[in-house]
């Protein structure tokens, strides 16, 4: 295992161009992640994470077989699906997550049949699934950090709205909100999150990036805005930590990312000062020994 002053010397190598490219791809994704997983936990739509990441693929395929951007053909198939669902889940003869289990397991069927007309698909499938860190173009790079930028922008200009649809969707249309259309706005940023993290991470793994470091933080605390800065820093502290320990003990990056997140979540379960196990425990005791004490006392 390599030391962390050699991991620098390697981000500072030309020869390795490709690592720092890897490590600001890899922050970038968790910290965007980190953001959007906060509305993701409080709405509890995971599943519609796990389903957007699905619906993604077909977008990276056709992109792959044209040798075009795999961001911008991710996002348009993720956004697509994803608009598409959220216009179809307004029928309440069916409920959300019906419609979310036919689109995005369609979607991601149409990128499996896309991707195998493909030569060699079999290592490109992998590195959709699983994320890889080598052979990310300049282009996208750029693209990923303006999308994330963009993304941060839209959450920090609709933040009061859209938390109110995430806490109470009724009181939030009975108050004039546009419920609907906040949806749409949720599902489109989620879709993009998705897209920019899928290359470092990989779809099968992404959904960790929305869900856990946003998990851990809630566990951390009862309010909205730490919550907010601790998701992403949660998210980012692990991008570094796993692509360190991936490049020293030659893991996949994505696994080893998702592995320190979840290192993280579960400190924070047991150790978390209001919602931990032990911090309960302790709470418990607390109040069985002042029952005893009253009781004795009276």
């Amino acid at each position: 295992m390599i030391s962390p002053i050699d991991f620098v010397h390697d981000l500072l190598n030309p020869d390795l161009a490709f690592l720092p490219k890897a490590l600001l791809m890899a922050v970038l994704s968790s910290v965007v992640c980190g953001v959007v997983g906060t509305h993701v936990v409080l709405r509890g739509m995971a599943f519609i994470g796990d389903a957007v990441a699905h619906a993604v693929f077909p977008g990276l395929a056709v992109a792959f077989v044209l040798q075009g951007s795999l961001v911008l053909g991710g996002a348009i198939a993720g956004i697509t699906t994803a608009l598409l669902v959220a216009l179809f889940a307004q029928n309440r003869r069916l409920r959300e997550d019906s419609v979310i289990g036919v689109f995005f397991v369609a979607a991601f069927a149409l990128g499996i049949v896309i991707i195998s007309g493909a030569p060699g698909y079999a290592g490109s499938l992998q590195d959709f699934l699983f994320g890889s860190i080598v052979g990310i173009p300049d282009e996208d790079v750029l693209i990923a950090v303006v999308v994330g930028l963009v993304l941060m922008a839209v959450l920090f200009m609709f933040h009061k709205e859209l938390v109110a649809v995430s806490l109470d969707r009724e009181s939030a249309r009975a108050l004039g909100l546009p419920v609907l259309r906040l949806d749409l706005l949720l599902y489109v940023v989620v879709a993009a999150a998705i897209v920019i993290s899928v290359q470092t991470i990989g779809n099968v793994l992404v959904l960790a990036l929305l869900v856990t470091p946003a998990a851990a933080a809630r566990l951390l605390t009862d309010r909205l805005a730490p919550m907010m800065l601790l998701g992403p820093t949660i998210g980012g502290g692990s991008a570094l930590v796993g692509l360190y320990l991936s490049w020293s003990l030659d893991l996949p990056v994505g696994g080893t990312i998702v592995l320190v997140a979840t290192a993280v979540f579960l400190l924070a379960w047991l150790l978390a000062p209001r919602h931990g196990v032990l911090a309960g425990a302790v709470l418990r005791r607390g109040r069985q020994a002042r029952r005893v004490a009253r009781t004795g006392a009276s």
